[in-house]
């Protein structure tokens, strides 16, 4: 099957109910039967066909009953409200896994194990996130406020740094682990406190991530 021909650069906060680490990311069950998160990203350099994506934000809101890999899940996606038409056709695409190897990438996997999908929002989406020093702050205005931060020492209150490693993984090679911490109205509500925070440097395509 020949697909439209995509590729995004992106800067990712992911924020999820489970514990530090997250046992999703070693296949492993979720830390509490069941999966929420929020994630945000900033596109720096993006192309769906010849529609450029560069400076564009998108936010996923994310919620399954069980572990992702049992469905029934509901999503919910944020499109900024600066992309033009064309833009916000292809990221939809993108994000819900369409033009996309099959399981190459997140977003097919996400897309597919939510049968659930609500109506998405066009919004202004306020986005800062540091990679390195595990600091974000997502926000978008009356329907989602997340803040990501370094875990902390609980003896000494030292900043402390953790990353994961994931040669053959279909979002990320390499993450750096922090705290997050959300609200999510509407649709798919979600309150998350000092769980799972993951903040991620994005470079995936048509095939799933480009090494």
């Amino acid at each position: 099957m020949a697909y439209v021909d995509w590729e995004i650069k992106a800067r990712e906060f992911a924020n999820c109910n489970c514990n530090y680490g997250c046992p999703c990311q070693f296949n492993a069950l979720p830390t509490h039967g069941h999966c929420e998160a929020v994630v945000g990203f900033q596109i720096d350099e993006g192309h769906f066909g010849d529609i450029r994506l560069d400076g564009l934000r998108a936010v996923e809101i994310l919620s399954w009953p069980e572990a992702v890999h049992l469905g029934n899940g509901s999503m919910r996606l944020v499109i900024d409200a600066s992309a033009n038409q064309a833009q916000r056709e292809a990221l939809l695409k993108i994000m819900y896994g369409e033009e996309t190897e099959p399981f190459a990438t997140m977003f097919h996997v996400y897309s597919e194990m939510s049968p659930n999908k609500y109506d998405p929002i066009y919004a202004d989406i306020h986005f800062d996130v540091d990679i390195d020093a595990r600091e974000a702050k997502l926000v978008v205005e009356g329907l989602v406020h997340s803040i990501g931060e370094p875990i902390r020492n609980p003896v000494t209150g030292d900043v402390h740094r953790v990353r994961i490693d994931m040669p053959h993984g279909f979002e990320y090679t390499l993450a750096e682990i922090g705290s997050g911490t959300s609200k999510v109205t509407g649709a798919i509500p979600l309150e998350l406190t000092a769980s799972y925070g993951q903040f991620a440097n994005l470079h995936l395509s048509t095939q799933g991530i480009v090494h």
